[in-house]
């Protein structure tokens, strides 16, 4: 049974006045990376006059709930015109290989005429926190098994069994109710590179959670995992958070009624909430989140004791 989120409340909002022109507005997608004692550097997606999005960050003492250092410039742009990521940046989660920090994200392409689509990319963290573009070819792109559109990827390292990672991929962009059904699917890799492709991780219900978004993970072989994420159930309902559990990470059950945290009654958060981030620190469990506007109101902290 997951426990119950306390909310800390909205932790951080980029404001207009003299911001970067690639930062104008949003905070979506916070990733805490730590940096010392109780310092997390929380990357995070923000957007240009027109909508496109690239990496901006700040540092944040999580045990404190408070900004210590907001960065103007952004630490990675979108891509240039004809990149597999020209429309924006959507960042997921860090990981590991030989000693290599990498980041992954969904790279956005908005075809003229035609439906958006995402492919993921990988971007290396630099020893000073910097970010630098792997490669301009995409990490993982589309193909037989996943044709229309890729999003939101978590990589975890598992025992010495190698990587797990979590993702979202469209099946259709309208599955009878207007909205799209977008699932979270498991791979597995033996080095963090190349991936074993498993198909649909999480059970969706059309009507109900159909549109998933943004998988976070906590757990292991030996205690189990959890996983975190926004979904919609379509009708023009917004986002809400969901969780599920798993015994080994491949085979997911579906538990919404026990993810702790729902939108607030006023606020900043009360008309959706979205894009989790769950980690732990110092025996307290906490999640970066965004509400409403798709990360325009900026992020907000909960805690699980």
């Amino acid at each position: 049974m997951s426990r119950a989120w306390e909310k800390i409340g909205q932790i951080y909002c980029p404001t207009a006045n003299g911001r970067h022109p690639k930062l104008i507005s949003h905070a979506a997608n916070p990733l805490p990376v730590l940096l010392k004692d109780d310092i997390y550097r929380i990357y995070y997606s923000g957007r240009d006059s027109e909508q496109r999005s690239s990496v901006g960050a700040v540092d944040v003492d999580i045990v404190q709930h408070k900004i210590v250092r907001e960065y103007y410039a952004p630490f990675f742009e979108h891509g240039p015109e004809g990149s597999f990521f020209e429309h924006g940046v959507s960042i997921g989660n860090c990981y590991n290989v030989n000693g290599q920090r990498y980041m992954l994200f969904m790279g956005w392409k908005c075809p003229n005429d035609e439906h958006w689509y995402g492919q993921i990319g990988r971007i290396m963290v630099n020893q000073d926190f910097t970010l630098s573009l792997e490669s301009d070819q995409p990490f993982i792109e589309l193909d037989d098994e996943d044709s229309v559109s890729l999003s939101y990827p978590f990589v975890q390292k598992v025992g010495n069994n190698g990587y797990y990672i979590w993702y979202g991929s469209t099946l259709t962009w309208d599955a009878g109710n207007g909205e799209m059904l977008h699932v979270i699917k498991f791979s597995s890799s033996s080095n963090g590179q190349t991936w074993n492709k498993k198909g649909v991780a999480i059970p969706y219900e059309i009507g109900n959670a159909q549109a998933f978004s943004r998988p976070t993970v906590i757990g292991d072989l030996k205690n189990g995992f959890e996983m975190w994420f926004s979904y919609r159930g379509g009708n023009g309902g917004s986002y809400r958070i969901g969780y599920a559990r798993s015994v080994d990470g491949k085979n997911w059950e579906l538990a919404l009624d026990e993810t702790g945290i729902d939108v607030s009654s006023t606020g900043w958060d009360s008309e959706m909430i979205e894009y989790p981030f769950v980690f732990e620190h110092k025996g307290k469990r906490y999640m970066l989140y965004n509400g409403n506007g798709y990360g325009l109101t900026g992020f907000g902290l909960a805690i699980q004791e």
